[in-house]
């Protein structure tokens, strides 16, 4: 241990302590032995510090920030060298606010369009997630500040995400939803990670000892910290046995002293606990003695970044006629709400308090347009406004070219709720259909964190998706439309034609307790190119106002050279895509994997040689009967493309195998073998598990692990009073068009979480007593609430004196 002469002087009170948050954001200090207080900070866009008292959900304001392209953006760029200088700038202003530990970038895998964060998340695919989070944390990590990747692991869903159990086989769980933080542990170097709500096959993530001894510190040989989701602890003491070090937010003295406790009767050793608080000293005596200090970064020049990433960001998605660039004085009308007010970051936990915010409707007047008129068209709640309409539809028939701002709404993603379809409001569609009926010149600027579903695009001449592009998306829109900016964007994720075309139709939610991941590995374009699905824009796609050509591919054992020429009459970048196959395989596989990228400017006429070359990840597959990474021999082909379905070059290399003993019988597996996995039967997933597949339902009695949403099922005429109070409440927010987050998030938490949210006002007793009042004891259980709450505050007392007045 490194800190063995400093753990030797504390208390085993203080050191339980230490493992828990003092306060919403802030670890414990103990003066006595010269240990400061870490703070943390939301960040995977921008710095989220609270000016006043904390809360995890942002109600509370907080600090000027710049607020960036969100990651469902920035993976468009394909671009890790810029998401490191994004975390460079968000580690300078991390450490201006005094934060020590930005809890992101978030790249959970995006198992379906439907969940509502993945705004927050970088792509469907593990490869490209992993580069992007890696740049972001070496560039973070660069100002002395910690990276917290999250949420570890298989954090798919926010519908009961505190209460849900993701179901998933081994070789699923390594080669999609762990490869990402294997790379920003790797290559990044990431100095925190961040547990994530659920379960994984039956234990939750946090006290989840395959994932955090075996793999995350036994595998990939990480020795920094791991820090709880905010409410995340189930059990404090598993999650410390497991490795887990810092349960946050402030669960008060409660988990403290069940530590002790454990460590006392020899549940737990305290070598253990050592190990944790070991870790917790490095990291907060590096993070608290080696920031850079400043005292303010420059505002404009992180916004003027803001504005080169959101315009590197964004995917030109059709261009017919080429009707974009517009020409110097195009006569323009520029409607819809979001062209007034952007749509430019997702709400949650990650809402930033921009520094300042850039307005199309304010700057278009900059720029060598001849602007009509502007008008905004719809509701941004979804209502219809006839009056609103009509003069949008006035002003569309005087313009040479219309710019249609559009999208979804902030009710439509959020954390803590995911979306029930994939379609934009049917206002904003069916003011677009008016327009197309008197102009048929319409540019549409799509805002939005996930993808859509796009039934309208027909109505379109252009369709620029510029996702959540941050507080200087609206300049680079612009730079973009008028051809100061060749667009570079290509899709970091599939647009199917239509939700029930999605791999996960048939599987997410959780129907219950458990989220079977029965799709396996066919996530995104791996679904769509092995199964034949047609899709409207594939994985990887994206426009240029120039084209580039490709020639040349060698191949060799190390990986593949090839030419890209930019044959057009405009300077551009290009996104050169490889990916790898094996026909005829014996192990199932996708048709095709990303296995490497590179973005390439050249200047129109420019041509250059392109090398990328095979990593440890390029033909590897995860063995279930052998428990480790293999290689199938055989001849492989290796594509580059424009996109995952734009393959322009191909070659065949050789490799020897390591695989003696075969993982599957191929005819128990048909589903998995051709691809075809929409309706996968329990007989072959329980193939692809290896076991039973476990019961999801919930039993009669509600227990401290399942969620207050499931009241709904209490026995106690109160609690499902209580549940049709907070059900009411929920819609009527939504009604409003705005999510109440303190909501939502009280929606879905579990029981167990008030004990860990409340800042010791609740004990884990106390949560025993409701739960027991839930379930139809009400005076047993409202008497042990009663005394909980006496027994905990004197206990709570008792503790800090002990550990403050040393």
């Amino acid at each position: 241990m490194k800190h063995q002469e400093t753990i030797k002087k504390m208390t085993l009170e203080e050191k339980a302590a230490f493992l828990s948050g003092k306060g919403e954001w802030q670890t414990w200090d103990f003066p006595r032995l010269g240990i400061p207080s870490m703070y943390c900070s939301d960040g995977p866009h921008g710095i989220r510090k609270q000016a006043g008292a904390g809360d995890h959900l942002g109600l509370n304001p907080s600090l000027p920030a710049t607020c960036f392209p969100t990651a469902a953006t920035m993976a468009n760029s394909w671009d890790p060298q810029l998401g490191s200088e994004i975390g460079k700038a968000l580690g300078e202003e991390a450490a201006v606010q005094g934060v020590h530990v930005v809890l992101g970038p978030g790249l959970n895998i995006k198992r379906s369009p439907l969940c509502g964060r993945n705004f927050e998340y970088f792509s469907e695919d593990p490869y490209l997630a992993g580069k992007m989070a890696a740049g972001y944390v070496q560039g973070i990590q660069s100002q002395g500040v910690y990276a917290c990747p999250k949420h570890f692991a298989v954090n798919s869903q926010e519908l009961r995400r505190m209460a849900m159990n993701a179901v998933l086989d081994e070789r699923t769980l390594r080669e999609i939803y762990l490869t990402g933080f294997e790379i920003a542990v790797k290559e990044g170097g990431a100095g925190a990670i961040m547990t994530s709500y659920n379960q994984v096959n039956g234990t939750y993530a946090n006290e989840n000892e395959h994932l955090l001894k075996d793999i995350l510190r036994g595998e990939w040989g990480y020795n920094g910290i791991v820090i709880t989701d905010w409410g995340g602890s189930n059990d404090h003491i598993r999650g410390v046995a497991a490795g887990s070090d810092l349960e946050m937010p402030t669960p008060g003295m409660d988990s403290a002293r069940q530590l002790v406790e454990a460590v006392q009767t020899g549940k737990i050793s305290e070598e253990t606990v050592d190990a944790c608080v070991d870790r917790m000293l490095e990291a907060v005596l590096t993070l608290t003695g080696g920031q850079k200090k400043t005292a303010e970064f420059d505002e404009e020049a992180h916004h003027a970044l803001a504005r080169r990433a959101a315009a590197e960001s964004a995917v030109l998605l059709k261009n017919q006629e080429k009707i974009l660039p517009l020409k110097p004085g195009t006569r323009v009308a520029l409607i819809g709400d979001f062209a007034f007010e952007p749509r430019y970051q997702g709400a949650g936990s990650s809402m930033v308090n921009a520094t300042k915010l850039d307005k199309m409707s304010e700057l278009i007047k900059e720029y060598n347009l001849n602007v009509v008129g502007m008008a905004k068209g719809y509701m941004r709640s979804g209502e219809i406004n006839e009056v609103m309409e009509k003069e949008a539809v006035d002003l569309a028939q005087s313009a040479d070219v219309v710019l249609y701002c559009f999208g979804l709404d902030e009710l439509s993603e959020s954390e803590g709720i995911d979306r029930t379809h994939m379609r934009i409001p049917q206002n904003q569609v069916t003011l677009l259909e008016a327009i197309a009926r008197v102009n048929e010149n319409i540019v549409g600027i799509l805002s939005a964190g996930a993808a859509v579903e796009m039934p309208w695009h027909t109505n379109l001449r252009a369709l620029l998706h510029v996702y959540l592009y941050g507080q200087a998306g609206a300049g680079a829109v612009l730079d973009i439309l008028t051809g100061k900016v060749n667009p570079s964007g290509r899709l970091s994720e599939t647009c199917p034609i239509r939700y029930e075309d999605t791999p996960a139709f048939r599987y997410f939610p959780a129907a219950e307790r458990n989220s079977e991941y029965r799709e396996g590995l066919y996530v995104g374009y791996r679904y769509y190119d092995t199964a034949k699905v047609r899709v409207l824009y594939p994985f990887g796609f994206g426009l240029s106002y120039t084209e580039f050509a490709y020639s040349d591919l060698k191949a060799d054992r190390d990986g593949v050279e090839f030419t890209v020429k930019n044959t057009g009459k405009m300077d551009g970048a290009e996104v050169a895509q490889l990916y790898v196959g094996l026909p005829d395989a014996k192990v199932f596989r996708p048709e095709k994997e990303l296995k490497g990228f590179r973005k390439i400017f050249l200047k129109a006429g420019e041509s250059r040689q392109v090398r990328i070359p095979f990593d440890d990840k390029t033909f590897r597959y995860w063995n279930v009967r052998t428990s480790r990474w293999e290689t199938e021999g055989g001849v492989y082909t290796v594509m580059i493309g424009a996109s995952c379905l734009d393959i322009r070059l191909r070659a065949e290399v050789t490799v020897e195998g390591t695989t003696e003993t075969y993982p599957y019988y191929t005819n128990r597996m048909p589903s998995y073998y051709s691809g075809l996995i929409s309706q996968v039967e329990d007989k072959e997933f329980e193939e692809l598990l290896g076991h039973p597949v476990p019961s999801g339902k919930w039993s009669g009695n509600l227990t401290v692990n399942d969620a207050i949403c499931q009241m709904y099922y209490a026995k106690s005429p109160i609690a499902r009073f209580a549940y049709n109070k907070l059900t009411q409440m929920k819609k009527k927010s939504e009604e409003a068009g705005k999510p109440d987050l303190n909501i939502l998030f009280i929606y879905n938490m579990p029981f167990r979480a008030i004990a860990k949210m409340t800042g010791g006002m609740v004990s884990m007793e106390m949560v025993e007593g409701i739960v027991t009042m839930v379930n139809g004891h009400f005076f047993r259980g409202l008497g042990r609430v009663i005394g909980g709450f006496f027994r905990n505050q004197s206990r709570n007392r008792k503790y800090v004196k002990r550990i403050t007045e040393k």
